[in-house]
């Protein structure tokens, strides 16, 4: 990689990376010879979210240990389901195991009058997010850790759309991991920000030559977040647009979040978002066959990786 990304003696990302829940519903040791893989294409970060499947941080030790130079990075472990000390343990191990290559993605909380409920489960609330947040992180920093202690200091970067999460992720931590966001949104938070802290930006997209279809795979992926995720509503009406763009869809709104087409066009956003302030661009790849691995996408887009 060119160019390569790094604050502060922490990760080295490089300008692209992969972001994927698909490595969940595979056996581990799949999972681990698509991250060996992802790794000798040249990706700079594995990316990876928690939902009801393996938790962050098995999930990171599966990726780690089955790498040795790429940057495995929780896309967000989720402060809901996890107590501050586990967290501060299970991060400091990480780090000390593999130095330099893990990156903590803190987020998670739900924040509504009503129950939320996901599958049928209700989705553990906390309180206000920023509030919330900072607190998290001052009880992960007071917790009196007795393992071995890492070669550097662990770092962390928090989920955040709104401009006071993205200012406490440039103050507490190396700065902020956005997810389902506009180019728009990634020039707004660079300038929140400022120009010293990490702005990682996930990008979907869907490597398709029918346009047509392209779009669908694409509309489907939006219609789950705009209807399910109030936050990510909330962040679209600050981005301008309209309620019936959000409770109903449109182009204008799927081609913002979603990059479709050919290779060219999916190298055409990431320098938007680069142009406009991003530091690292992870790329989540949508596909129209539910449950494989995205191999193919992941392998003629590595080109990408030279940029």
């Amino acid at each position: 990689m060119t160019d390569d990304v790094h604050h502060d003696d922490g990760p080295r990302l490089g300008k692209l990376g992969l972001w994927t829940f698909a490595l969940e519903a595979h056996p581990a040791g799949a999972a681990q010879e698509a991250a060996a893989e992802i790794e000798e294409l040249g990706y700079g970060a594995l990316w990876f979210g928690e939902g009801f499947g393996r938790d962050s941080v098995s999930q990171s030790w599966l990726l780690l240990s089955a790498t040795s130079r790429i940057t495995v990075a929780a896309g967000i472990a989720n402060i809901a389901l996890r107590d501050p000390i586990a967290m501060a343990a299970a991060e400091r191990a990480l780090n000390e195991a593999h130095p330099g290559r893990y990156l903590l993605g803190l987020g998670g909380h739900r924040i509504s009058d009503e129950p939320i409920q996901m599958d049928g489960y209700q989705i553990p609330s906390l309180g206000r997010a920023v509030t919330t947040m900072g607190g998290y992180l001052d009880a992960m920093d007071a917790v009196p850790l007795d393992s071995a202690a890492p070669a550097h200091a662990p770092r962390r970067v928090l989920a955040a759309l709104g401009p006071k999460m993205l200012g406490l992720a440039a103050r507490r931590t190396l700065g902020a991991h956005t997810y389902f966001v506009p180019v728009e949104h990634t020039a707004r938070a660079r300038e929140a920000m400022g120009p010293g802290a990490l702005l990682a930006v996930e990008q979907a997209v869907v490597l398709h030559r029918d346009p047509a279809r392209a779009r669908e795979v694409a509309a489907e992926h939006v219609s789950f977040y705009r209807t399910a995720a109030p936050h990510q509503a909330a962040s679209l009406r600050r981005l301008g647009f309209g309620e019936d763009e959000i409770e109903h869809g449109s182009d204008r709104l799927v081609d913002a979040i979603v990059a479709h087409g050919d290779a060219a066009a999916i190298e055409k956003r990431v320098r938007a978002h680069l142009d406009a302030g991003a530091d690292h661009v992870c790329l989540q790849v949508l596909t129209d066959r539910p449950g494989d691995l995205p191999l193919p996408e992941w392998r003629e887009l590595a080109a990408l990786t030279s940029l």
